[in-house]
């Protein structure tokens, strides 16, 4: 009998170099294609569609002789390897009004054939070794092969993106690509020579066309299902963490790779583990479900873990149920192909088809409950039966039971939160285990956890979707909230402007755009013809620093919050600057592409949330700021983060660029509607700045130093600058 291991290595290695590049070409692209959600979403989709073409190749080739499959496999790893090393392909210039189809033809073209004879890894070497005689189940491969994915997964932003550079990264990962080569030729061989050693020479020249049962048309879309629903939570968890929990840095590898290490406990040999998670599922969905339309409040830190550690337990019960439907192993990559299929749908739910239905994240409620109704069967907590109840009766007490948790519910939702949250507690409790209490049939836990997720946020989501105070775009859900004072905006949970209400104050600058802030001494500084230039616009709060003679300049890549600000519910623009420039787009690629010299104050303030855009704060980006600004310009940074301390960034491109650099650290005494905020602004020599830190005679610091590196197109890291205080603490 031949080994695992070389099956097992080769597994492993493919499942590794697939998922680490994944976020090295979105990294790539990063600083020629702009935003971050553009590139990772186009990045994901065609990752998706590529493995699923990946899949049908296994599927499509498992129909030749083992020897052929070998031979084609390996010639077309060698093939695809002719478009080593990695870098983005030319294809042509950009143009915006193609850009959704634009971006994926870059992707496919840069990525696409190494991407395509990679995926199919998984599934064929699994094939290859279920033909070895007497060699065992090859399905728990498929766990080693999740578990090759989430290594990889992460170790592209713990290990390789701090320390390389992306010209090193992109020849690290050729050399791991050729081994996975030599690899596969390898295996393929051992598979081939066991088989003939076996007397299955005629195997070896031969097709091996399925001997066992044709999966039933319900049994394939069961398999779809569960396979889509754990694909498309996995996306919605990573939006409802970002839009309403905490929008740190990197959140999206976290339900990633839980998705993925999900796999590897499902389809383990020993069952154990798989077997706890799937008797504690109801629990933890009914406990954590119920919060799926409620925001952070003040536990930011409590709220992430309970959301992501729900999907955890989703995926691997909901996973190790289609474990349990696996078909036999002649079938495996047909079955393989539909759970391709199925990941891909619940991606396309998630990442397309939500956004563009709904007005929040509602795909995630939505699927948390299609998850509940999905979960394996708990037969054997069917304590009603166990207690001689006939079905007539166990009816009956199953909707008592649900009667009894919809009475609760109205009453937790009329409770105050901050009054009476010990109350609140215990009913939380009593309706989660009454859900528990019915796990012995779908559809009656399906219902209890809806009437909790109603009690906890989702009448008044509702109500907010109806009334039409928020709206969805491609980079995020915006909510206007009005009370007797102001208006705000607010993206996700950060507050993205706020104006006053009264006439005589309506114009007045508010949150980080105060008279004293850095960036409201530098418009005040600025002259009376000066030109200005604003990235990121938010409620266009800036504009009322504007004097008749100079001209105002807004750039923002969201046309949604223009809508809000220019048309919509703000005014200041209206108000101030009805004649200010509108430019739609990536900031840096617009100004690159825009005239020299042309601004005496610059503002970069188009951070949304607390995610850092890094290609807006790289060396290039730098550059191509300075380049914008006339001789004595000033750059204005708003670098206020909860999480992130950009104060040393900042002054680390300031010494590489040789430029003059000071901060701004403004706490306004009077509290709200101004905020504390930080300011650093540059400038190419030292007069500038002290002609501005002499205006209004305000104090100026020094900018702070630490000895970070110079962050780069090619190099750059968040990762070991995050306050993690900063996240446990909450805001």
């Amino acid at each position: 009998m031949t080994g695992r291991l070389p099956f097992l290595v080769t597994i492993l290695a493919g499942s590794f170099l697939l998922f680490m590049v994944q976020p090295m070409v979105a990294r790539l692209a990063l600083p020629s294609l702009g935003g971050a959600p553009n590139v990772w979403n186009s990045a994901m989709l065609v990752y998706q569609a590529l493995l699923l073409g990946g899949y049908a190749y296994a599927h499509f080739i498992g129909r030749f002789a083992y020897r052929t499959q070998v031979i084609g496999h390996v010639a077309l790893l060698v093939l695809a390897a002719l478009t080593l090393p990695i870098a983005l392909a030319d294809i042509g210039e950009q143009r915006q009004d193609l850009a959704t189809f634009w971006v994926p033809l870059l992707f496919l073209a840069s990525i696409g054939p190494l991407f395509f004879a990679v995926s199919a890894q998984a599934p064929l070497i699994q094939r290859w070794f279920g033909a070895v005689p007497d060699a065992g189940d090859p399905y728990p491969l498929y766990a080693a092969s999740n578990f090759g994915s989430f290594a990889g997964l992460f170790a592209y932003p713990l290990l390789l993106e701090p320390y390389w550079r992306l010209e090193t990264q992109t020849l690290a990962w050729a050399l791991g690509y050729g081994t996975l080569v030599l690899l596969t030729a390898f295996t393929g061989w051992t598979m081939i020579r066991a088989r003939r050693a076996d007397g299955a020479t005629a195997a070896v020249t031969t097709a091996v066309p399925p001997t066992s049962e044709k999966p039933s048309t319900r049994t394939i879309l069961l398999w779809l299902a569960l396979s889509a629903v754990p694909s498309g939570l996995m996306l919605s968890t990573t939006a409802h963490l970002t839009t309403d929990i905490v929008a740190m840095p990197l959140i999206w590898a976290i339900p990633l790779g839980l998705y993925l290490l999900s796999f590897t406990i499902a389809f383990a040999d020993n069952r154990t583990l798989a077997f706890v998670f799937c008797r504690l599922a109801p629990s933890f969905v009914m406990l954590a479900g119920g919060l799926s339309l409620t925001g952070a409040s003040k536990l930011p830190l409590m709220a992430g873990l309970a959301s992501v550690a729900m999907l955890f337990v989703i995926a691997v019960a909901l996973h190790s149920r289609l474990f349990a439907l696996r078909p036999a192993p002649d079938r495996l990559t047909f079955f393989y192909l539909i759970m391709s299929a199925g990941g891909a749908l619940g991606g396309v739910f998630a990442a397309l088809v939500a956004p563009t239905l709904f007005d929040w994240v509602w795909e995630h409620p939505i699927l948390v409950l299609a998850s509940a109704a999905l979960l394996p069967s708990l037969a054997w907590f069917d304590w009603p039966s166990a207690r001689g109840l006939d079905e007539r009766t166990k009816r009956i007490v199953a909707l008592g039971i649900v009667l009894a948790a919809a009475i609760a519910a109205a009453v937790l939702f009329r409770l105050d939160p901050e009054s009476d949250s010990l109350l609140r507690a215990i009913l939380y409790s009593g309706i989660a285990l009454c859900g528990v209490l019915l796990a012995f049939h779908r559809w009656y836990f399906v219902a209890v956890l809806a009437i909790l997720m109603a009690a906890m946020g989702g009448l008044p989501a509702i109500d907010a979707s109806l009334k039409g105070m928020r709206e969805r775009s491609y980079f995020g859900v915006y909510t206007v909230r009005t009370d007797d004072y102001q208006k705000t905006l607010a993206h996700g949970t950060t507050l993205h402007g706020a104006q006053l209400l009264g006439k005589d104050r309506r114009n007045d600058p508010t949150t980080y755009y105060g008279p004293n802030s850095g960036v409201g001494l530098a418009m005040r500084h600025a002259g009376d013809d000066a030109n200005i230039g604003v990235v990121g616009l938010g409620v266009g709060t800036l504009a009322c620093y504007k004097r008749p003679n100079q001209h105002w300049t807004f750039f923002e890549i969201d046309p949604l919050v223009v809508g809000y600000s220019r048309d919509g519910a703000f005014t200041f623009v209206r108000d101030c600057a009805p004649d200010a420039e509108m430019v739609i787009g990536d900031a840096r690629i617009e100004l690159a592409e825009g005239p020299a010299h042309r601004y005496d104050v610059l503002a970069v303030d188009a951070f949304s949330s607390d995610s850092i855009p890094l290609h807006l704060l790289t060396r290039e980006a730098l550059q191509t700021y300075m380049r914008s600004l006339a001789p004595g310009g000033v750059l204005a940074v708003h670098i206020s983060n909860r999480y992130i301390d950009l104060e040393p960034s900042l002054a680390a491109l300031a010494d590489a660029e040789g430029l003059q650099a000071m901060v701004r650290r403004d706490n306004p005494p009077g509290g709200w509607p101004l905020t504390s905020s930080w300011w650093v602004v540059l400038a190419k020599d030292k007069a500038t700045l002290d002609a501005l830190a002499t205006f209004d005679d305000q104090r100026w610091l020094q900018i702070r130093r630490d000895g970070r590196p110079v962050w780069t197109d090619s190099h750059a890291s968040v990762l070991p600058f995050i306050d993690w205080g900063g996240i446990f603490s909450g805001p």
